[in-house]
């Protein structure tokens, strides 16, 4: 259970799965993102997750009160992927103390692929 506080009224319980979900709504929004990566990349394959499976390219683990937050991305080609990492950690770490309520300690982005996308045109 990564979230849970007490309130005068009781208990809050938030899932990780709720927070993958919030996590990973939050990066989508970011420009350079293509994608979500699964979190099981194996042999050199990347499978880009569709909108309503983000949650699958994100990992969170609860470190005492605060929470650490793993992303896989795929970027798209030729925009700078420091930027893109720097902006999703903004992103992310922002969206999920908000909605959420709790601290995170860190958000580690791992890009797992860059995709070379076409205009709308050319397709």
């Amino acid at each position: 259970m990564a979230g849970n506080f007490s309130t005068t009224l009781g208990t809050v319980e938030i899932s990780d799965a709720v927070i993958a979900v919030i996590a990973g709504t939050a990066a989508s929004e970011c420009y350079g993102l293509v994608g979500m990566a699964a979190r099981n990349v194996q042999d050199g394959l990347i499978d880009l997750l569709r909108q309503e499976h983000y949650e699958r390219g994100v990992e969170v683990e609860a470190k005492g009160e605060a929470l650490v937050i793993r992303l896989h991305i795929v970027v798209e080609y030729g925009t700078k992927i420091s930027e893109v990492a720097h902006n999703v950690m903004q992103r992310v770490k922002y969206a999920v103390e908000t909605a959420c309520g709790i601290p995170v300690q860190s958000v580690d982005v791992r890009v797992e692929g860059v995709r070379v996308t076409q205009p709308q045109d050319e397709r």
